[in-house]
């Protein structure tokens, strides 16, 4: 029996051909198509149609649409009208423009060491959580006043205020967790108004960074971890969940909400989600989520 999804297309520019395309590449998974109507804000466009299909071709379906020059996403039409939602997403290079734990290797002269390492991490070719130990152990020694300098350094996504305020506005619920670290995301969530945020916790002694992390690290384990905490918390069921990340360490909480977005992704990550938005306007989820 068909389930209802929409199809929801963005870009920077979209034309009827692109809502064609995508008519074209639903139709050939078995899928009924309305018309695609169109909205967006002048930064970007966005056009979305109704669409009834098969759940046995879901995934094919999602493979067409990602074939298309225009970015798309096929959302269950139940996360779509659900009155609560859960937002949940991933920090560095997603709900900001910077990798932090790259930004605190310029003070310690080992930038390009440690990015070797975190793009290796986010393509999934290392363990997080042992890649994250020896990126940190580059900064021991470094004084802890780096981090206030970092900290204001520190750039949101374009659209990422609007995106939280747009679901804080419609009664949603906003949350981050970050492989990054606490004493930068904190007093970031709270100027954010952020419903929870979770991050790994730097070490500091004697007023300089020890290289090392307090605590249990925060990899992909966790973050799908603190996905179910919170949305439990919240009497919201998973299916009603949009998680938001850009790494492998982020792919266990993609997989368990109702709706994975791929922001501007490492390859494996975007094949892996429901949908991928690959314009630097993070703000595209809300049209994705309904919201």
């Amino acid at each position: 029996m068909p389930s209802s999804f929409a199809a929801v297309l963005h870009a920077l520019s979209l034309s009827p051909e692109d809502a064609d395309a995508a008519t074209r590449a639903l139709e050939g998974a078995g899928a009924a198509v309305g018309p695609f109507a169109a909205s967006g804000d002048g930064r970007y466009e966005v056009m979305t149609a109704s669409v009834e299909l098969d759940d046995a071709r879901l995934t094919e379906a999602r493979e067409a649409l990602a074939a298309l020059r225009a970015g798309a996403g096929l959302v269950p039409a139940s996360l779509l009208s659900a009155q609560r939602k859960l937002l949940v997403m991933d920090v560095d290079s997603t709900l900001i423009q910077q990798e932090v734990i790259e930004l605190l290797a310029d003070y310690a002269g080992k930038r390009e060491e440690v990015t070797a390492v975190t793009e290796a991490a986010m393509r999934g070719e290392l363990d997080f959580a042992q890649s994250l130990v020896a990126r940190v152990e580059t900064l021991a020694g470094l004084p802890a006043e780096v981090i206030d300098k970092v900290r204001g350094a520190v750039v949101l996504s374009l659209g990422a205020d609007e995106l939280i305020k747009a679901f804080h506005a419609a009664g949603h619920v906003v949350c981050v967790v970050s492989g990054g670290f606490t004493q930068i995301l904190d007093p970031l969530a709270e100027a954010l108004g952020l419903d929870h945020a979770r991050a790994n916790d730097l070490e500091v002694v004697d007023g300089k960074l020890t290289g090392r992390v307090l605590g249990e690290i925060v990899d992909r384990a966790v973050k799908e971890r603190m996905l179910r905490t919170w949305a439990a918390e919240h009497a919201i069921p998973l299916e009603h969940c949009i998680a938001v990340g850009d790494g492998a360490n982020d792919l266990d909480m993609l997989g368990a909400a109702g709706l994975g977005v791929a922001y501007n992704a490492k390859p494996k990550v975007r094949a892996a989600a429901d949908a991928a938005v690959d314009i630097p306007y993070l703000d595209v989820v809300r049209h994705l989520a309904g919201v």
